[in-house]
C-alpha cells in the first residue's frame, strides 16, 4: 500500500497556506548521478521533492504558487522520448505528470526558463532552498536577477528569496498516521533482516556474507533498498563507527556489531544490534552489554511529550559512564567524568536522531538556543553504544570490543511506541537465537 497522490496534495496545501497567497516555491528533484562512465547509480529521488509530488523521476522541478486561479501545483519534466524510453524505461511526460501525479499543469523542462518567469510575475517572495542542485541554484537566480533589473518598469517579480527548508522541514518532523504506518513497515522489515542475521552468521564467514543475508531479507520483504550502506563490523572493526568496508573474517570470539535498515516506500528503518559470533557473550561482553542495554532502556523510557532531546541523552549518558566506572574503566565520579568529557573516548556520538525519509531527518534539535521538546509524532533513534578501540585508552583486557543498541521510537501522546521491538535485544533471546544458528 502506497502512499495516494491525495495525501501528497494534503502537503502540498499545508505548505501552501503557511508560505501565503503572494509567495511562490521552488523544488527540484534529484539529478541521475553517474557510476561507471555510462552507467547511472541506482536513482533515489530528492526527499524533499517526493515529500510534496510522489513523482518518481529525475531533473524535474516542482513550482508551487498558493491562489494561483487556475495552478497552484506545476511540474516541469522530462518529456516523453520513445528512443530514450527504450534505453530507460517508460517516462510520465506532461500528460502523467497532470494525470497520474495531480499537477495543474506540466511543462517540459526544455520551456522552464522561459515559463517560470511568466509565472513568477506576479510573486512578492521566492521560497527555495540553495543546497545540492548547483545548477538549478545559478538558474534561480539568474531569473531573480532579470526580474528584479525588470522590475523599475515592469513593477513585478519576488523582491526576497527565502530559505524553503525552515517551513518545509518542521512540516516533515511531524509524522502523519500514513507515515507512521509506512515507517512501521520499514521497521518490520529491517527487524526482518537483523533476525536472519542473528540465525544465520557463523564463524569462518566473511562480514560480506552476513550482509547479503540482511539485504536479501530486506528485498524479499519488499524493500527497495537498504536505508542506507549496511554496517557489519567483527571484532575490533565495531570500534569504527561508520565501518562499512565489511570484508573481514568472523571468528568465535568476535561479537558482531550490525547496523542496518531497509528503505520502503522512501520511509528509512535504522537498527542495530549487536551479538556474539558464538553461542554466549563471554563475561568482559556481557558485562559491557548490559551497561549499554540499561542505557538505552533509560533513554528510551526517558520520551515522552515535553521531554527534551538533550533529557533523553543525558539519561542514557549517565548510565554509560556510571557502568564504565564500575568497570574500572573509568575513575572518579559520574558528574566529574561528564563535566570533564572523559567518557568520549569511548562514546563520542549522541543518543539520539530524527528517522524518516532520510536516515539522519531533517528538523532542528535546537529552538531559541534550548533543546527542542519531544511532540507526538517525531520519530527518533535510541542509539547508545561503547567503542573501546585500542587507541581509547582503556585496560587491555576490554580494547577491541564495539557495541551499539538502537531501536526507532515514535513519540505518541501518552508515552513513546518502540517501533523495532521485533529484533531481539535481550541477552537470553539473542543466545536463544545464537543456539540454533
Amino acid at each position: 500500500m502506497g502512499l495516494t497522490a491525495g495525501f501528497h496534495s494534503r502537503r502540498r496545501r499545508l505548505l501552501m497556506d503557511k508560505m501565503g497567497p503572494g509567495a511562490a516555491a521552488l523544488v527540484p528533484a534529484a539529478s541521475e548521478r553517474i557510476r561507471s562512465n555510462d552507467v547511472e547509480y541506482r536513482f533515489r529521488q530528492n526527499s524533499d521533492f517526493d515529500y510534496l509530488t510522489g513523482f518518481p523521476e529525475p531533473e524535474a522541478l516542482c513550482l508551487l504558487l498558493p491562489g494561483h486561479p487556475d495552478h497552484e501545483y506545476v511540474l516541469f519534466v522530462r518529456p516523453r522520448d520513445q528512443e530514450r524510453e527504450t534505453w530507460t524505461g517508460r517516462r510520465a511526460g506532461t500528460e502523467g505528470a497532470v494525470q497520474i501525479y495531480g499537477a495543474d499543469a506540466a511543462h517540459p523542462l526544455a520551456a522552464l526558463d522561459e515559463t517560470v518567469s511568466a509565472l513568477l510575475a506576479d510573486r512578492e517572495i521566492l521560497y527555495y532552498a540553495m543546497e545540492g542542485r548547483g545548477d538549478y541554484n545559478r538558474r534561480v537566480l539568474a531569473w531573480v536577477e532579470t526580474m528584479q533589473a525588470q522590475r523599475q518598469r515592469s513593477g513585478q517579480g519576488p523582491t526576497a528569496v527565502h530559505d524553503l527548508r525552515p517551513l518545509l522541514h518542521e512540516m516533515r518532523l511531524f509524522k502523519s498516521e500514513d507515515e507512521i504506518e509506512a515507517m512501521r513497515r520499514a521497521a518490520v522489515v529491517s527487524c526482518e533482516g537483523h533476525r536472519r542475521a542473528m540465525s544465520r552468521a557463523r564463524a569462518g564467514q566473511y562480514e560480506y556474507e552476513v550482509e547479503a543475508e540482511i539485504e536479501y531479507a530486506f528485498r524479499a520483504r519488499g524493500a527497495s533498498a537498504p536505508a542506507y550502506p549496511s554496517i557489519v563490523a567483527a571484532g575490533a572493526n565495531a570500534t569504527v563507527l561508520h565501518y562499512t568496508e565489511n570484508c573481514c573474517r568472523l571468528e568465535e570470539a568476535d561479537l558482531l556489531l550490525i547496523d542496518a535498515g531497509a528503505e520502503v516506500e522512501m520511509y528509512c528503518g535504522d537498527v542495530t544490534r549487536t551479538f556474539p559470533v558464538g553461542r554466549r557473550f563471554d563475561g568482559r561482553q556481557r558485562a559491557l552489554y548490559d551497561v549499554v542495554l540499561a542505557a538505552q532502556e533509560a533513554a528510551i523510557f526517558e520520551i515522552r511529550p515535553g521531554v527534551t532531546v538533550e533529557d533523553v541523552h543525558e539519561a542514557a549518558l549517565r548510565i554509560l559512564v556510571r557502568g564504565l566506572i564500575d568497570l574500572g574503566i573509568l575513575q572518579g565520579t559520574v558528574d566529574e567524568n561528564i563535566a570533564d568529557e572523559h567518557y568520549r573516548a569511548f562514546y563520542m556520538h549522541r543518543t539520539s536522531h530524527w528517522l524518516g525519509k532520510d536516515v539522519h531527518d531533517v528538523g532542528v534539535y535546537r529552538l531559541q538556543g534550548a533543546s527542542r521538546k519531544l511532540e507526538p509524532g517525531m520519530i527518533i533513534t535510541v542509539e547508545p553504544g561503547l567503542y573501546l578501540a585500542e587507541h581509547s585508552g582503556a585496560p587491555p583486557q576490554w580494547q577491541g570490543i564495539g557495541i551499539r543498541i538502537e531501536d526507532d521510537v515514535l513519540v505518541r501522546e501518552s508515552g513513546f511506541e518502540v517501533l523495532t521491538e521485533a529484533a531481539p535485544k535481550e541477552i537470553d533471546e539473542i543466545e536463544a537465537l545464537r543456539r540454533d544458528a
